[in-house]
């Protein structure tokens, strides 16, 4: 199976051969997971990082049913950068492997179980960004090791399966994790 690898590049030039390393392999990455639909890898050179050494940053996006794992390494080369990107998600795609044994959800999106109730808007708010992504519906135990996976420090936005409402997962000052339960009323 192929899988679709893109790349994107920020204040640098994506040379024939950086697309083939990268490409290359990038697209081996289902020996690792199953179902993988997306590889997308981000390149950059930030001419502004306080380190040298950090200047080149690597981040790898693997996107596929029910998968969704991000790493991101710097280095002082671009090549360097990647292949510890590339070791890292290799590792975490075995750890991700290891932990998926079951199915998990009943397949009906956030959507379809909890309907927003529509008010309108007493004034004009600006909202700086915006940003959507797809919850995939998992218990509390996968959603933390999801937030680990994934690099998230402070919060964790899932479906819980068990109490079939969104949930968010956060991480106390003490170094335990909190959850939240929004309820409706």
């Amino acid at each position: 199976m192929t899988i679709k690898v893109e790349i994107t590049v920020k204040s640098m030039e994506l040379t024939e051969q950086i697309k083939e390393y990268v490409t290359k392999k990038a697209s081996k990455l289902d020996r690792y997971l199953n179902g993988i639909d997306l590889v997308k890898v981000d390149l950059a050179n930030m001419k502004t990082a306080r380190d040298a050494n950090d200047r080149n940053v690597a981040q790898i996006t693997v996107r596929g049913r029910r998968i969704l794992v991000r790493t991101e390494e710097r280095a002082d080369d671009l090549f360097t950068a990647f292949d510890s990107a590339w070791d890292k998600m290799q590792r975490q795609a075995e750890r991700y492997k290891g932990k998926r044994a079951r199915g998990r959800g009943d397949g009906r999106t956030a959507a379809e179980v909890l309907p927003l109730p529509e008010e309108p808007l007493e004034e004009e708010i600006l909202i700086a960004r915006r940003k959507t992504f797809d919850l995939i519906p998992m218990n509390e135990s996968e959603a933390l090791e999801q937030m680990k996976l994934l690099g998230h420090e402070n919060f964790f936005i899932f479906f819980n399966v068990e109490t079939n409402s969104i949930n968010i997962l956060y991480q106390r000052r003490d170094g335990s994790y909190g959850l939240i339960e929004p309820k409706i009323h």
